[in-house]
């Protein structure tokens, strides 16, 4: 199990890494101007009094560039006049120990407008709300408007539920890999943004031995949790399997129903890049109906597949290994998902699911397309029974793109009207015109 907070992991195929996501939780906190007007920050203000209608001040720089309302060094100083008794705004990321600085100065509060971070960084015993740039703007937009501009901080809320969504942390890493571009990565997301994370007693963040963490970190696990009650559930299921479980399984939605996003200067829809299968849902995994499986054959033909030599693969499995004399597929390995990153015209790539659901079960296909790719599984019916527990199906891949394209995102789900077992596809199309047909 690792973390998908770096862009330096290994695609071993035999490891699942996880994205980090929000909850759908967030910690409201009250802003209003003195005019009346009531905007909404995040904080960990857990204070049983507003601070009172205070000064708001922003450092002064001349125009609306990437400096406007940034708090330097030059700013912050215990011995600036200009923060006593008052509301500080600051745009951008802060030096080190700035909310120690602007109460050592007589600072009686800290925003902090930032790019969509979602996460929060509480500040002693400073009140600390942070906004998005937008919400920043306002506020100087205010400021610069107003002879006396007044702010109030109202102690923060908790929210939970609707109408909050999930959306993937800014910091979580994204595929495709170029090591193993065929490997989607990550495999799935988790929380991992404000979690409530034990650390020691000594740490200076920590309150009575917990804080707010974020980090895929944070986000790992609860993957690793996951696992580990499917394993207790399921003594037998390798790690592939556990790991199919929990890809296929995984909500691309919110509890809401609404779509994910991604946390960054612009939002987007989140897509398997980002989230991999999507959110985890441990009681859907628990209960998979079929699940993709893999064991040390499946992974030798990896490395066959990637150029390895048998007596390298040897040392690794420590007893002889012996290469296909067809160079296999890495398009084939069993996994979870479908990547191809580089289709000219089609592909046939295989796929076996193994039931571990009712032992006579029937299972129908339906495909959720690639923009521009044409998908056809044979065969569209897959039934079990208590003598066929294993059972193998192509997808071949074609591309109607007649220039150089993207990666354009479907998916293939098997259903035997209880359970839904989907993979992500993801395709790139690279169909490259012959430039010299001009000449």
């Amino acid at each position: 199990m690792l973390h998908h907070g770096s862009q330096q992991l290994p695609q071993a195929p035999w490891i699942t890494t996880a994205a980090a996501s929000t909850m759908d939780r967030s910690f409201p906190t009250p802003i209003t101007l003195g005019n009346n007007r009531t905007i909404m920050g995040q904080a960990m203000f857990t204070g049983h009094k507003d601070i009172g209608f205070k000064g708001l001040v922003c450092p002064k720089q001349s125009g609306l560039g990437a400096s406007t309302g940034t708090c330097t060094s030059d700013f912050l100083r215990s011995d600036n006049p200009t923060m006593r008794g008052k509301v500080v705004l600051c745009f951008g990321y802060l030096p080190y120990g700035a909310s120690e600085i602007i109460k050592a100065a007589g600072g009686v509060g800290l925003i902090i407008a930032n790019s969509p971070t979602y996460y929060i960084s509480p500040c002693d015993d400073l009140p600390c709300v942070e906004v998005d740039y937008d919400v920043g703007a306002q506020l100087l937009s205010y400021i610069r408007s107003s002879r006396k501009p007044m702010v109030k901080l109202s102690p923060s809320k908790t929210l939970v539920g609707k109408p909050l969504s999930v959306k993937i942390a800014r910091f979580s890493s994204r595929g495709p890999r170029c090591l193993s571009p065929e490997i989607l990565k990550p495999d799935v997301a988790a929380p991992g943004v404000n979690v409530l994370a034990a650390m020691s007693p000594k740490n200076k963040d920590a309150y009575d031995g917990f804080a707010l963490e974020s980090g895929t970190s944070m986000a790992c696990p609860h993957v690793a949790g996951i696992v580990a009650l499917l394993k207790s559930l399921h003594p037998s299921w390798s790690p592939a399997a556990i790991r199919s479980a929990l890809t296929t399984t995984a909500s691309t939605t919110d509890t809401s129903g609404e779509p994910i996003f991604t946390i960054g200067d612009a939002q987007k829809l989140a897509g398997p890049f980002d989230f991999g299968g999507g959110i985890v849902n441990p009681n859907r995994a628990s209960d998979p109906g079929l699940i993709y499986d893999m064991g040390v054959t499946d992974y030798v033909h990896y490395l066959c597949s990637i150029g390895y030599i048998n007596s390298a693969i040897s040392k690794l499995t420590l007893h002889p290994s012996v290469c296909p004399s067809k160079k296999p597929s890495i398009l084939n390995l069993n996994l979870p998902s479908i990547t191809v990153p580089n289709l000219r015209s089609s592909v046939t790539i295989t796929r076996t699911v193994t039931n571990v659901g009712p032992i006579d079960s029937t299972y129908v296909i339906s495909v959720e397309h690639p923009l521009g790719v044409k998908v056809a599984v044979r065969p569209q019916m897959l039934v079990f029974n208590s003598t066929v527990k294993k059972l193998s199906f192509t997808i071949t891949l074609s591309s109607s793109h007649k220039t150089i394209g993207g990666y354009y995102i479907g998916s293939l789900s098997w259903s035997d009207g209880i359970h839904k077992v989907t993979i992500p596809i993801s395709v790139r199309t690279e169909i490259i015109p012959s430039y010299t047909d001009r000449f």
